[in-house]
């Protein structure tokens, strides 16, 4: 009688264990459900403006630097455009402004994986400085909040050979003539000096971004005073149309 009664005991005390095993099993699975919601809820949410005002300067870098990292996976955040659309009808609150060139390979959105409302994008051939795209900035800047300003070369840049090789063509010779300062700052590189050395093309392309950079900080005070003061940080990058990569330059 005894014997039953330990084994009936132990039974139920395997019951219990298992029991609570599975509350454990249920409460883990429940957890993780809800994270992986959370995850999903926080996929291409739209910036807004306390989204923005919250954002620092270097947390604005990063956003890009993990885009173009989603970009290279594979891996995009899943958006809603049509209910992106709805929501920046009423507003728009970017954290950060693109100087890009216009080649069909270097696509803001697409290569730092952005939704709509998230960055001001300014493209011209070349990814240079003039008072139009200064003045574009400062609005981004100033007026509308944005954190970053971002000036993206480009590897193979068709605009950056032109000016190697000194093309005249119509209203193309002035885009020609903005890039050239570049080409003449690449000293004691070897071989020859035009588009068919593909290292100078490069050192050329790497040395526009950097007289961007020199060039808006020179030009624009409301951009200098925001840097300054901690408000915005200019920044400079490269994008290599074969890998789809974008390499950060160091401050």
């Amino acid at each position: 009688m005894k014997q039953v009664q330990f084994k009936s005991k132990h039974a139920l005390s395997a019951m219990v264990i298992t029991m609570l095993m599975l509350v454990n099993t249920l409460s883990f699975s429940q957890t993780t459900t809800s994270t992986a919601k959370s995850s999903k809820a926080d996929d291409g949410v739209t910036m807004t403006k306390e989204k923005q005002q919250n954002l620092s300067p270097q947390q604005a870098l990063q956003k890009l630097k993990d885009g173009n990292s989603r970009f290279l996976s594979g891996k995009p955040l899943k958006r809603d455009f049509k209910q992106q659309v709805a929501i920046t009808a009423k507003g728009q609150y970017p954290y950060a402004v693109v100087l890009s060139c216009i080649d069909s390979r270097t696509s803001t959105e697409l290569i730092f994986d952005e939704g709509l409302g998230d960055v001001f994008n300014a493209r011209i051939a070349g990814n240079f400085v003039n008072t139009d795209i200064l003045g574009s900035m400062e609005f981004a800047c100033k007026v509308a909040g944005a954190k970053l300003v971002l000036v993206v070369g480009h590897s193979k840049c068709g605009a950056i050979k032109g000016a190697t090789d000194n093309v005249q063509l119509g209203n193309l010779t002035h885009v020609i003539d903005e890039i050239k300062p570049a080409v003449e700052s690449v000293k004691h590189m070897d071989g020859e000096r035009n588009s068919h050395n593909d290292a100078f093309v490069q050192a050329v392309a790497d040395e526009n971004v950097r007289l961007a950079i020199k060039e808006i900080r020179e030009k624009s005070s409301i951009l200098n005073e925001m840097e300054k003061k901690g408000e915005i940080i200019i920044v400079g990058a490269m994008h290599d149309v074969e890998t789809g990569k974008v390499e950060f330059f160091q401050n």
